[in-house]
């Protein structure tokens, strides 16, 4: 493995990130015997446009704000990433990303000629925008744990199989095996991540406490304190933020009326609504469409 430069040759994936941040990378490492570049960025925040880049990337977000958002179809996506969530974003397209505060991920750069031997290249072709990938999330961590320990001949080999265990893992096809296909007992990680997703996919739906503890694989009193040491918010609070959220964004890019609105997004009246919205926004549906669209 060998540790390269702070920044980049003109025209690889991470030159062209860090022209998009503004900054180069927090820590980078890469193998060009092995075809992979590994980048750790923190503590950026805005609207960023990064132009296509020449090799497929995978990102994993490690940690920071857990509403970041990519622009899909002519508008900021629905479905947010958060901790634990992988993207790929494939060679040859541009991309946007809406940063609501500090971010914290790691990149792998892997290249074009590794893919054509993967058996899940197709993945690479398109888009896959805040997917539940707890292995990668994993392996990702553990090698960020050992880039800060004591320096050492078998440490270098050690972050270097581990990377190299991320990306066959990335090539293999992330996310590609689901808990019901592992043998252990207890998946409440993964699962918590379903919930969450779920939840982002669909935040008009009744996600009442036991159907989402049944999903987990939990009591309904140990999923709701394993769920706040992962999110900081209830069940409750989360599904009621998710929905928020989607309000908000429905306000300013919709023209649908409020009543309209909060029935499509599962609240008993418009009233509740509109209660809800002033506490999470401290003003009225009404008013925060008049701002945001002035």
């Amino acid at each position: 493995m060998q540790e390269l430069p702070r920044f980049n040759p003109a025209g690889t994936n991470e030159a062209i990130i860090s022209d998009a941040l503004g900054r180069g990378p927090d820590m980078q490492l890469g193998s060009r015997e092995d075809g992979w570049q590994l980048c750790r960025w923190r503590q950026f925040v805005g609207s960023y446009t990064v132009p296509a880049l020449p090799e497929p990337l995978y990102t994993m977000h490690i940690a920071g704000q857990q509403h970041n958002r990519t622009w899909l179809n002519g508008g900021w996506s629905e479905h947010a990433s958060m901790p634990g969530c992988a993207t790929i974003v494939p060679s040859g397209q541009q991309t946007g990303w809406l940063v609501d505060g500090e971010l914290d991920v790691v990149t792998l750069s892997v290249s074009s000629q590794q893919l054509q031997r993967a058996p899940a290249a197709d993945q690479f072709r398109t888009m896959r925008f805040a997917f539940s990938d707890p292995l990668g999330a994993a392996l990702t961590r553990q090698v960020l744990s050992e880039l800060y320990a004591p320096q050492s001949a078998e440490r270098e080999v050690y972050i270097g199989a581990l990377v190299n265990a991320l990306k066959a893992h990335i090539l293999r096809g992330a996310n590609s095996v689901t808990a019901q296909d592992i043998p252990i007992s207890s998946f409440s990680s993964y699962r918590i991540h379903h919930v969450m997703n779920a939840i982002l996919q669909k935040p008009e739906a009744q996600h009442s406490l036991e159907e989402m503890s049944a999903v987990a694989g939990l009591t309904p009193s140990h999923f709701c304190r394993v769920f706040r040491k992962a999110t900081g918010l209830s069940p409750h609070q989360y599904v009621m933020k998710t929905r928020l959220d989607k309000a908000q964004q429905m306000l300013h890019q919709s023209d649908l009326s409020i009543a309209a609105i909060s029935e499509s997004l599962g609240f008993t009246s418009q009233s509740h609504f509109t209660r809800a919205f002033r506490q999470f926004t401290g003003e009225a549906p009404s008013d925060f469409r008049k701002r945001t669209r002035n």
